[in-house]
């Protein structure tokens, strides 16, 4: 989820994609053989992390409603994408869940990492904000991850396997017209601490993640209904936010890191 995902920007790390005028890079093997399922695949973070664990050798599962998004995110790895597979599904119903499931089960038969990054947003103040939006930011942005991982469970069991929930800054702490959208990051949260606490046992890490601000298409836009002047290379980029959860995606197994914070190095903006 985030604050916001949407957007796509390069980086030169070597952890995570690069730019490339045939497409993104591979980096390296390192989950070679590995299957991974990203929600909000089409753009953001979602796109960077699902390149990223890409160019390090994985299968990627991209997730999203919008087919044409997916299909865009897959053609930035140029030619080779016998490892991507583009599945427009609606996480907030419950067949689209299921459906994941089912092609998880009839064309990989495992599931080594899930990463959530779908979710929406809708502003303002609690005594005006809608009750429709609320239930609407609900959906997405928690019963959706709750029943996808439900769904997927056993492959991460057996596998073991990791889950990493992208949240928002405002997950830790809510800010002025925020309140609904807060509010369900961190239920977001705390469905992850129930769960890491329930499956850590099996070997099984969740990670949260609580980017800050982050330059995406979402956040111009809300930046244009503030009527705030938008300055993307002052916040955190998609890329950077990947590369924090590959770092702890490629520990070692002795080790789980829980929650991470990260946000933009400049404050004054």
């Amino acid at each position: 989820m985030a604050d916001i995902p949407d957007g796509y920007a390069s980086t030169s790390s070597a952890s995570t994609t690069t730019a490339h005028p045939r497409g993104i890079q591979r980096v390296d093997g390192f989950f070679e053989g590995q299957v991974a399922v990203v929600t909000g695949a089409g753009s953001g973070i979602g796109r960077a992390v699902a390149l990223s664990l890409w160019s390090r050798g994985a299968q990627v599962c991209l997730i999203g409603r919008t087919q044409s998004k997916l299909e865009k995110a897959a053609r930035m790895v140029g030619d080779d994408t016998t490892r991507l597979a583009i599945w427009p599904v609606d996480l907030t119903d419950e067949k689209g869940i299921a459906l994941i499931k089912s092609r998880l089960l009839t064309t990989y038969g495992r599931l080594d990492m899930l990463v959530h990054c779908a979710g929406v947003i809708h502003t303002g103040a609690v005594e005006t904000a809608s009750p429709r939006e609320f239930d609407a930011q609900y959906r997405a942005n928690v019963f959706a991850p709750f029943c996808l991982t439900q769904a997927v469970l056993p492959f991460l069991k057996a596998a073991p396997g990791q889950i990493v929930f992208v949240n928002s800054s405002v997950g830790l702490t809510a800010s002025r017209d925020l309140g609904q959208y807060a509010a369900t990051q961190h239920a977001l949260k705390a469905l992850a601490d129930s769960l890491r606490a329930e499956v850590n046992q099996c070997g099984i890490r969740v990670l949260s993640v609580h980017p800050g601000r982050t330059a995406t298409p979402r956040q111009a836009q809300l930046y244009a209904m503030r009527d705030q002047e938008y300055k993307p290379e002052l916040l955190l980029q998609p890329e950077d936010v990947a590369a924090i959860i590959l770092a702890a995606l490629s520990l070692p197994r002795t080790a789980e890191v829980t929650d991470l914070a990260i946000r933009p190095l400049l404050k004054s903006y």
